[in-house]
């Protein structure tokens, strides 16, 4: 048997559609009443025969019948009842329940067949398809069932491959960020040990390229572990209370003489002034410098930085991190928060980090129980962080003040 695939426009509207028989089921229950009809026929004769004979054979009875007959005479000779009448109501009533009992019998089956080829249809590798009909029976709870099971899977099935996919994109990216700084590494170094600079200049030049390159390389393998680690179960927070305002301040001053090359200015407001939050203070500050260093690098034409924490109520905490730079487009604002992504995709290391500063803040927020988006328009680009402000102690926590 076919699964049935056919919607029509209460499956549309939301409405599940009964079972569609076959021409065949529908001739299989055909068979069914006729048979049915027949043996209650033949069962009736049978009742009517042995109930003459029982009259035949008994006086008594027979006598007794007829007195009741007459007391419930009226009029001239009209009896209101008689036994055959009653005998054949009786006796119609339940040939009627049966015949039904035996079709809606025999049509669960049909139902229950269809559900398992349907079930079949699926196990066979089409996780795209559903139980589309509905049945007034306990077998509905089972079919919600099936449906959901399917969902569950096809959702497990496609997170799996999302997490293969997102694996080879790190295998992929990780190789090309180590290949390219470790080539440039190999061949300085080749010319350096094969003699061929023998120019001091030229010496202290390819040294220093070799140099920079290793430290990219540090740079990645340091991204990458912290990455990891922020992923980890295992991550605990050291959780303390922390002045925003200070922290903000104390951060911003580490930026100060790159921002000034640059002509930006840093704007720190908090409201309140005294304004504590409970987090990891040395994850948090790597929140910021993360954030501010990408507006360094990326806010073209930007010519300040505003540090902003606001409280929205007692239990939480809104951050942003603003410049008024050149926007994000805006389909790269969904991505932004993607291990490896950069909004330039040429993957040069003068223009861009590892790719990694933007997972690792975001990874450090769901660390705390917070959120954390990015908005951009033709004013300002900010990265806005909602915090609880006493988020669930996983490590040890000091009582200092930052």
């Amino acid at each position: 048997m076919k699964p049935n695939k056919h919607k029509n426009q209460a499956v549309v509207q939301g409405k599940k559609p009964r079972v569609k028989l076959t021409a065949a089921e529908k001739s299989e229950l055909f068979a069914e009443a006729v048979v049915t009809i027949i043996i209650m026929l033949l069962l009736n004769m049978s009742v009517i025969i042995l109930y003459h004979l029982a009259i035949l054979q008994d006086q008594s009875l027979v006598d007794g019948i007829y007195f009741l007959k007459q007391t419930m005479t009226i009029g001239p000779g009209y009896h209101l009842w008689s036994w055959e009448r009653v005998g054949i109501v009786i006796m119609g009533i339940a040939d009627v329940i049966v015949v039904y009992w035996r079709l809606v019998r025999r049509y669960h089956q049909m139902q229950l067949r269809h559900i398992i080829s349907e079930l079949h249809y699926i196990a066979n590798g089409h996780f795209d398809h559903r139980i589309s009909f509905s049945v007034n029976t306990d077998m509905q709870k089972v079919i919600d069932s099936i449906n959901s099971l399917v969902d569950s899977t096809v959702a497990a099935i496609n997170e799996e491959k999302a997490i293969e996919q997102s694996k080879d994109e790190l295998i992929t990216n990780v190789s090309h960020d180590i290949r390219t700084p470790l080539t440039s590494i190999i061949g300085y170094l080749g010319l350096l040990k094969n003699g061929a600079v023998t120019n001091r200049d030229d010496v202290i030049k390819y040294i220093n390229i070799a140099y920079n390159k290793a430290e990219q390389m540090k740079s990645l393998a340091n991204d990458l572990f912290e990455y990891t680690t922020l992923k980890s179960t295992k991550t605990k927070l050291n959780v303390t209370p922390i002045n925003i305002a200070g922290m903000m301040e104390q951060v911003a001053a580490g930026f100060e003489l790159e921002a000034e090359k640059k002509g930006i200015v840093f704007n720190v407001k908090a409201r309140p002034k005294d304004l504590i939050v409970n987090a990891d203070v040395e994850k948090l500050v790597r929140v910021y410098n993360n954030l501010i260093s990408n507006a360094l690098k990326y806010a073209a034409g930007a010519t300040e930085i505003n540090l902003v924490a606001n409280l929205i109520n007692k239990k939480q905490v809104e951050l942003r991190v603003e410049n008024n730079g050149e926007p994000i487009p805006r389909d790269k604002l969904r991505k932004i928060f993607d291990r490896f992504y950069r909004v330039e995709s040429s993957r040069n290391t003068k223009t861009g980090g590892t790719g990694l500063g933007l997972s690792i803040v975001q990874g450090v927020v769901e660390l705390h129980g917070g959120t954390i988006r990015c908005e951009s328009n033709e004013k300002l680009t900010s990265f806005i962080i909602l915090l609880p402000r006493t988020p669930k102690l996983n490590g040890a926590a000091s009582q200092r003040v930052v």
